[in-house]
């Protein structure tokens, strides 16, 4: 057992650098750092789980966990702000062709279609 609480314990230091890359807005920090909590949650599932964990090991991988489910919820605030910025952005290039599209098109344009 103590591989996977050492697993969430560095996952756990790993999300709390995460939380300082996406206060900081440093998205490719942060991009890098989610990819090395993903290899360690896929080891993790790759373990075997032991049925016979000790109460305070239990206690402890629920208190790992419980801190890094806390780091994601601050990481999705400074997050989801910025991913809708894109997502405003992206549709407004979106409709900004099809507009200029429609208007090449009535104006006769032959490469408009």
């Amino acid at each position: 057992m103590s591989r996977q609480i050492d697993l969430y314990q560095e996952m756990g230091r790993v999300s709390a650098a995460m939380v300082a890359a996406a206060r900081d807005g440093d998205w490719e920090r942060l991009i890098e750092l989610e990819r090395g909590v993903a290899r360690m949650r896929e080891t993790l599932i790759s373990m075997p789980d032991d049925a016979l964990i000790s109460r305070s090991d239990l206690q402890q991988k629920r208190q790992l966990i419980e801190r890094i489910l806390d780091d994601d919820a601050e990481i999705r605030r400074h997050t989801e702000p910025w991913m809708e910025h894109v997502r405003h952005l992206l549709g407004d290039n979106q409709r900004l062709r099809e507009l200029q599209r429609a208007y090449a098109a009535a104006a006769g344009d032959p490469t408009a279609a």
